[in-house]
C-alpha cells in the first residue's frame, strides 16, 4: 500500500486506526457490553452528522475535474440520504425513538466540530484535499466494519450496524474513492499534497472522537 498514494495517506494514521480499534466504544458492541443509552446517544448524533456529511460529498462533487468524478460523490452524498438515514431511523424505531426527536437535538461539541472543519475544508480546499477530507469516514468505517463483522455481536442492534458498514456493497464504494485518490497523488504539488495529508490525519482523529464521544455522551460544559 506504501507505494499508492492511499497507502502513504493510510500509513500516516495507523496509530489513530489501532486506538479506534481498541476503544472501548467498538469492544462493547462486540461483547455487548455497551451501555444502551450509549449507543442510542452515537446514533442520534451520528444521524445528525451524516446529514453534513452528505452536504461535505456534495461539495467535493462541485470541484470533481470530470463528469464520472462528480457523479460519484453526489451519486453517494444521494446514497447517504436513502441508505445510511434508512438504517438510522430503523435503528430509531428499535430504539424506541421519534426520528422527528432528532431535529430538536442539539448537536453535541465533537459533533459540531467535525461537521464545521469537514465543510471548511471542502469548501476552501482543493478537489484533492476535499477526498483527503471525505476519505477517513469512508475508509475507517470499512475497515472497522470487517474488523467488527469477523467478531459478531450477540445485541441485534449493534450486528446490525456491523453489517452494514462491514458488507461488500459498502466496500465497494469506498474502494471507488480510494481509486480517485490514488489518480490524484502523482499530480500534487508538495503544499497541497502536505495540505491533503493534514486533513486526512485531521478527520480521521475525528473519527476516534465521534466514538469517545458516543461512549461518554459527550455534552457541552456551559
Amino acid at each position: 500500500m506504501s507505494a499508492s498514494f492511499s497507502g502513504e495517506l493510510w500509513n500516516g494514521i495507523t496509530d489513530i486506526y489501532e486506538a479506534i480499534l481498541g476503544h472501548p466504544f467498538l469492544a462493547g458492541m462486540t461483547d455487548g457490553s455497551l451501555a444502551a443509552d450509549a449507543f442510542t446517544f452515537y446514533v442520534i448524533q451520528d444521524a445528525l452528522f451524516l446529514r453534513r456529511y452528505a452536504q461535505a460529498l456534495a461539495e467535493v462533487a462541485s470541484h470533481a475535474p470530470d463528469a464520472a468524478q462528480t457523479e460519484m460523490f453526489a451519486r453517494h452524498a444521494a446514497g447517504i440520504v436513502a441508505v445510511e438515514m434508512s438504517l438510522h431511523d430503523t435503528l430509531l424505531g428499535d430504539l424506541e425513538i421519534d426520528p422527528a426527536a432528532v431535529d430538536a437535538t442539539e448537536e453535541a461539541p465533537t459533533t459540531l466540530a467535525y461537521c464545521s472543519y469537514l465543510l471548511a475544508a471542502t469548501r476552501g480546499g482543493s478537489y484533492a484535499e476535499g477526498v483527503g477530507t471525505v476519505l477517513p469516514c469512508y475508509w475507517i468505517y470499512a475497515e472497522v466494519g470487517k474488523y467488527l463483522l469477523g467478531r459478531g455481536s450477540p445485541n441485534p442492534r449493534y450486528q446490525k450496524w456491523i453489517d452494514t458498514y462491514g458488507g461488500d456493497e459498502f466496500d465497494a464504494e469506498v474502494r471507488d474513492v480510494i481509486a480517485v485518490a490514488d489518480t490524484l497523488g502523482p499530480g500534487l504539488a508538495v503544499a497541497e499534497r502536505e495540505r491533503t495529508h493534514r486533513n486526512f490525519r485531521a478527520t480521521s482523529r475525528y473519527e476516534w472522537m465521534f466514538w469517545e464521544m458516543g461512549f461518554r455522551q459527550e455534552t457541552w460544559p456551559v
